[in-house]
């Protein structure tokens, strides 16, 4: 072919994807997941997809690193602008709100109804956002391990108590086998400490604020269970039971996988790399029960409309469209994630009746607590995650959970309870 030959076709082809594209209104969508390439990739399957059914919008993602992605959010809308899509963590949807950075989300909410409860952004009534995943951890432990130091096995629903989890720990740790009996994993810094150990502080019967009203965290991350909380989560330190604040990042990773730890806090998207490693021996359980009941954190990342977008309708119709179960099947099976449905969930590979992460379904399911919805929770985490470290240096709890609080309130009070 001559090389007049070989441009008249380029030329041709192009002229055929812009005629393709004419008419078709752009939206921009900006996404967390610049550092996750699989997840990128199969993001970017359903905006190609979406784009080729229909000639009315054209979606053009922009990846962002997840470290300083809602840094970048707030920056750009300070300057007035934001895309039409945005992802949003959950727990940040109520700032997102209360800051004018995003509306309402134009769809039926009819269609969220089979979804898990945590996979739709809701705040003050109205619906905001909606994932197509769920995210969820559990304790995980050899069987061979807990049999070997009489450890009770535990079950979906008769996880340990208390005192079960702390006898448990005390033998395994006795044995002199393990440098720690628990790795909870504290080098992960951020939002892993409210989503992960506020999960234990509510199954004492603690939170981070007053979910009544918010307006004050007094009595209720200070209360009496939230001191007993606090007692606990230090004792895990002083008693060695627990991988502490040295623990360095190849301490979280391969620690268990060593044999140094023996049971792990483990995320569903960590765990399938433990099943390779072990198989059958690993089991997948439930969050000791502290008081009230064994609970998880919940809510990951989902699509909402930013309040900047002139085509609200052009993006609901991305997310509903990116919302179909094949979607959400294909997503869960290609990464590995939880399907928001329990359709999805049953037709995927490893959430289904037989497959080896349908635990961390159940879990999301049944034990699965959104952080505390509110625009101060932003700070609020920022604060419980201090008071968590400073109390596992050695601080005293009661001192520190006092001044947590107090910090909270100052927020919500110098943010007039962010009513307006």
């Amino acid at each position: 072919m001559t090389r007049h030959g070989f441009y008249l076709i380029a030329i041709t082809l192009l002229s055929f994807f812009s005629t393709a594209a004419l008419g078709q209104t752009k939206l921009d969508l900006w996404y967390h997941g610049a550092n996750n390439p699989a997840e990128r990739a199969e993001i970017e399957l359903i905006v190609n997809e979406f784009n080729n059914s229909q000639h009315e919008w054209q979606v053009v993602m922009q990846s962002f690193f997840e470290q300083g992605f809602n840094s970048s959010v707030s920056a750009s809308a300070a300057r007035g602008h934001l895309p039409d899509i945005l992802d949003v963590d959950l727990p940040v949807l109520p700032n997102w709100v209360w800051q004018g950075y995003i509306q309402p989300l134009p769809i039926d909410a009819s269609l969220a109804d089979t979804f898990l409860p945590s996979t739709i952004g809701t705040w003050n009534g109205s619906l905001y956002s909606l994932g197509l995943w769920e995210a969820a951890f559990a304790l995980v432990a050899r069987r061979s391990v807990l049999e070997r130091h009489g450890v009770r096995i535990p079950s979906h629903t008769q996880p340990w108590s208390a005192a079960e989890f702390d006898q448990a720990l005390l033998q395994i740790q006795s044995s002199g086998a393990f440098e720690h009996s628990l790795d909870l994993g504290l080098v992960q810094r951020g939002e892993w400490y409210s989503y992960a150990f506020g999960s234990f502080l509510k199954s004492f019967g603690g939170d981070l604020v007053d979910r009544e009203t918010y307006l004050s965290s007094q009595g209720v991350l200070n209360g009496d269970a939230g001191l007993d909380f606090g007692n606990w989560w230090q004792s895990l330190f002083d008693r060695n039971l627990a991988a502490g604040l040295d623990q360095t990042l190849e301490d979280r990773a391969k620690g268990f996988l060593d044999g140094r730890y023996a049971i792990r806090l483990s995320g569903n998207w960590e765990t399938p790399a433990l099943l390779r490693e072990f198989g059958d021996d690993l089991l997948i359980l439930p969050p000791p029960d502290m008081g009230i009941g064994p609970v998880i954190g919940a809510g990951s990342w989902q699509f909402a409309v930013s309040a900047f977008s002139e085509h609200p309708d052009g993006a609901a119709a991305f997310i509903r469209f990116a919302a179909q179960p094949r979607h959400l099947i294909t997503l869960s099976d290609a990464l590995g994630i939880i399907p928001p449905t329990k359709e999805a969930a049953e037709a995927s590979l490893l959430y289904g009746s037989n497959g080896a992460l349908t635990a961390f379904f159940d879990l999301a399911r049944d034990y699965g607590h959104v952080r505390p919805q509110f625009p101060g929770y932003v700070v609020a985490a920022k604060v419980f995650e201090r008071a968590l470290i400073d109390i596992a240096g050695g601080a005293d709890p009661k001192v520190a959970l006092d001044a947590a609080a107090d910090d909270i309130d100052a927020d919500i009070r110098r943010n007039n309870g962010y009513t307006n």
